[in-house]
């Protein structure tokens, strides 16, 4: 093989596959058409998930540095405010929305990158492929061919991949084309809210629309509107799919203040348009997410309404969970059955988003739910889980907060020795390995067992892992071979619904792969790991 991995793709997703693959020794190229980065701010919202795996890919500081916060939304029809809404989380979620152009993202992402020792190669695609025997034969643009182990299609709406494997893209399109630009204005609306302003007519029907999402800066917005009659898009190209930017149409500051004219909640004047454009809609998802040993993520799998923020970031975390598997398998460390995972757990999330998305642009974010609180965690994506993986081994207790295959909560008010300070859970996931959590009660005894349990489990994960003892307060003076990790405030095994002698497993991606007593550890490792003689 020449290489492990190819990825097609550098956007957010293609960049998210890289570095997971790269902080595991994986062996990747990542190629990408477009001989510059576009500057335009297209995916503008991060969710608070997204946050969480920006923390475990280390890059949190850097994109909060550069972010702004998204506070809520305040909505008007026919000029008069009809509705505000504040996007609050419960306090046990470390963060809330946040606001970053898309060019940001991925500028932070292609640095990381770089310090793993890897860089995007611009201005070359992907034209064909062939999965063979034991790899991956992938033409290149220009005229080489690369042999990998596996192909990794982030690649967008009109993916090369996905047309390569011959994936059915069931959808259709919106009617409506919308134009977009990044301006500033000298309004005095509160910052961090997004503006959603509309006009409906005599018999109820929407007609006019703008839409105003806060970016960092001195009152600056990514503004979307209905597109004028001179702006009409070109149609659809060869493969059908009509979503995505049209060529050659390009919204000038005139068309932008028109709107503004009509719809802005008091009058003001745009400035400073950094870049426009116009863009088509569609709702498709694919039949599967890969086969053989050719995979696909974010647009390439899944396109749908902006409603919400939800497709880069959804996007973020197909490669998420698959970087994780596929490293695995690259370095022959992987169960038989592990990557045929990512198709059986990101799918199922790819479906939902897609109607959750239609929904929302068609009756409103938050639509059909039980409650508002249920409504911002699903839209934070904190709701994301995997209820019918294979993978998820051990109890599932109608009384736990916490189910194998759902997202693992952070706790806090944890200490340890040489730290003055208490620390949380998620400080001690390292993103790259399994984590291990042994509950004990502290003694002599529990210790002993936990060790020998540890010992097992490191076996059985070809030792990428990595095992703490969470023990009680009062355990302030204990030998152990073992890190102890006091639960001082009790948060974590409320957290979690645990007592000593239970065992955590928590996935490389930040998910519940195990729990229930020390015993059934090496069961998950099974489904997981190849067998270690």
């Amino acid at each position: 093989m020449d290489i492990d991995v190819l990825v097609a793709g550098a956007g957010p997703i293609g960049l998210t596959a890289a570095i997971e693959l790269r902080r595991r020794g994986i062996n990747v190229r990542i190629i990408d058409p477009l001989g510059e980065p576009p500057q335009y701010a297209k995916a503008v919202g991060i969710q608070p998930r997204t946050l969480e795996v920006f923390e475990n890919m280390g890059v949190l500081r850097q994109i909060l540095d550069a972010a702004t916060i998204m506070r809520g939304q305040i909505a008007y029809t026919n000029g008069s405010e009809v509705g505000r809404m504040d996007l609050t989380l419960p306090d046990d979620v470390p963060y809330t929305f946040g606001g970053l152009p898309q060019y940001a993202t991925e500028r932070i992402l292609t640095t990381r990158l770089a310090e793993l020792g890897t860089s995007i190669e611009r201005g070359l695609a992907l034209t064909g492929f062939e999965d063979i025997d034991d790899g991956v034969t992938c033409v290149l643009s220009d005229g080489n061919t690369v042999r990998a182990k596996y192909l990794v299609g982030c690649d967008g709406a009109h993916s090369t991949v996905r047309k390569g494997l011959g994936l059915t893209f069931e959808g259709g399109a919106f009617a409506e084309s919308y134009m977009l630009g990044d301006v500033e204005v000298d309004w005095s609306m509160p910052s961090g809210y997004a503006i959603r302003a509309s006009h409906v007519d005599g018999a109820g029907t929407t007609d006019d629309l703008l839409v105003c999402i806060p970016l960092p800066g001195h009152k600056r917005y990514r503004m979307s509107m209905l597109v004028p009659d001179d702006l009409l898009p070109d149609p659809p190209g060869p493969d059908g799919v009509a979503h995505g930017f049209s060529s050659g149409k390009t919204p000038e500051l005139h068309h932008i203040q028109a709107v503004l004219d009509r719809l802005s909640p008091e009058p003001t004047t745009a400035s400073t348009l950094r870049w426009s454009s116009v863009f088509r809609i569609s709702h498709r998802i694919v039949d599967a997410y890969s086969r053989g040993r050719v995979f696909i993520a974010g647009d390439a799998a899944h396109i749908h309404p902006p409603t919400g923020a939800q497709g880069m970031n959804t996007g973020i975390q197909d490669a998420h969970n698959l970087a994780w598997k596929l490293a695995l398998a690259a370095d022959n460390l992987a169960a038989p059955g592990l990557l045929d995972t990512y198709d059986t757990e990101r799918r199922p999330i790819g479906e939902e988003v897609v109607g959750m998305t239609v929904r929302n642009a068609r009756e409103g974010i938050g639509s059909g739910e039980s409650s508002i609180d249920t409504a911002m965690r699903r839209q934070a994506q904190l709701l994301v889980s995997y209820p019918d993986s294979p993978l998820n081994t051990g109890d599932k207790s109608n009384n736990s907060p916490v189910q194998p295959g759902e997202r693992a909560p952070d706790a806090r008010g944890l200490t340890r020795d040489c730290v003055q300070f208490p620390i949380r859970l998620f400080e001690l996931l390292s993103g790259v390995n399994h984590t291990l959590l042994l509950c004990s009660d502290g003694s002599d005894d529990s210790i002993g067992d936990c060790e020998k349990h540890s010992a097992a489990a490191i076996h059985a994960s070809q030792g990428q892992l990595d095992v703490y003892v969470i023990a009680p307060p009062s355990s302030d003076s204990v030998y152990s071979t073992l890190p102890i990790i006091r639960d001082s405030d009790s948060q974590l095994c409320t957290a979690y619904g645990v007592d000593e002698n239970c065992a955590l497993i928590i996935r490389p991606d930040g998910y519940l792969g195990y729990r229930g007593d020390h015993t059934g550890i090496s069961g998950y490792f099974s489904k997981v790991f190849a067998f270690n003689t």
